[in-house]
């Protein structure tokens, strides 16, 4: 161990002493900086690891960190290739081709797909893969259709902007929204559907409250007046709407067609490769 602590200290005095002093000469690549047994680390080597513009000071710390690093990596490794079994070493090989043999596959598929893949998805064949799997598409979440508005306490027309909110009229809404800017927080939007978990952390509302279907609520606290209308309501294990699923089912029809792409692609290579000769199924 103290041998050990010895050589590395012998690699940092090197590194930040002799490499430093000739940091802005002229090098080349069979410039060795520093030795590991038959293992050798040079100077373009660090030359690749050091960032552009970099002070000497940092330089010198991070000389200092790569080369020690570098040392105790190939003694490590040293040690653990010569306490390795024979059958330890060719398992590990044979990972490493297997790993290297699925990374080039996938590389190579996913270069296929982006070359190939349709990714345009038109809303008819949304609508056939909801109502084909329909059944699948169970919500796991509270969904409310709402409308809902947040005013200060401060703000001096507040019948005024709460008749206006609980008013269904277009107009009515339209002159609401133009007053936007003195409001806390809002949602007019009760079309669209909206999980009731983020409502709950805007609203100082309890979830049966919300989950009532009432048509008007309304709260004052000291943080200000709160109005609320509920439009529907769609519980745990209901079933999910397309509008609400939508670009979950566009991610699962692409991934449907990759697969059938990657499917057709194997097996051209199939036919092609037996056509050739290239391919023999004894």
């Amino acid at each position: 161990m103290k041998r050990f602590l010895i050589f590395v200290g012998f690699l940092t005095l090197f590194s930040s002493c002799d490499y430093l002093e000739v940091q802005e000469k002229e090098a080349t690549a069979s410039e060795i900086v520093a030795i590991v047994n038959t293992e050798k680390l040079f100077r373009e080597d660090l030359r690749k690891f050091l960032p552009k513009n970099i002070s000497k000071e940092d330089s010198t710390i991070l000389v200092k960190g790569y080369i020690n690093d570098w040392a105790i990596k190939q003694l490590l490794l040293k040690n653990a290739e010569s306490s390795s079994s024979l059958e330890e070493i060719t398992n590990i090989e044979a990972l490493v081709r297997d790993y290297k043999q699925s990374l080039l596959i996938n590389n190579y598929k996913e270069r296929l797909i982006k070359q190939q893949l349709d990714t345009a998805i038109v809303e008819q064949e949304i609508a056939k893969f909801y109502e084909e799997n329909k059944e699948n598409f169970k919500l796991n979440e509270e969904l409310l259709k709402i409308k809902y508005l947040h005013l200060d306490n401060n703000i001096i027309n507040k019948k005024e902007l709460t008749k206006l909110f609980k008013s269904d009229d277009i107009e009515d809404l339209e002159a609401l929204e133009k007053q936007q800017l003195s409001f806390k927080n809002y949602q007019f939007n009760d079309s669209v559907w909206t999980p009731l978990d983020k409502v709950l952390l805007k609203l100082p509302f309890s979830k049966e409250n919300l989950l009532n279907k009432t048509k008007f609520l309304e709260k004052q606290d000291s943080l200000g007046l709160y109005l609320v209308t509920i439009k529907d309501v769609l519980v745990r294990n209901d079933t999910a709407p397309l509008s609400y699923i939508k670009p979950t089912i566009k991610q699962m029809i692409l991934h449907r067609r990759k697969i059938e792409l990657i499917r057709d692609i194997e097996k051209i290579l199939v036919q092609d490769a037996t056509k050739n000769n290239n391919l023999k199924i004894y």
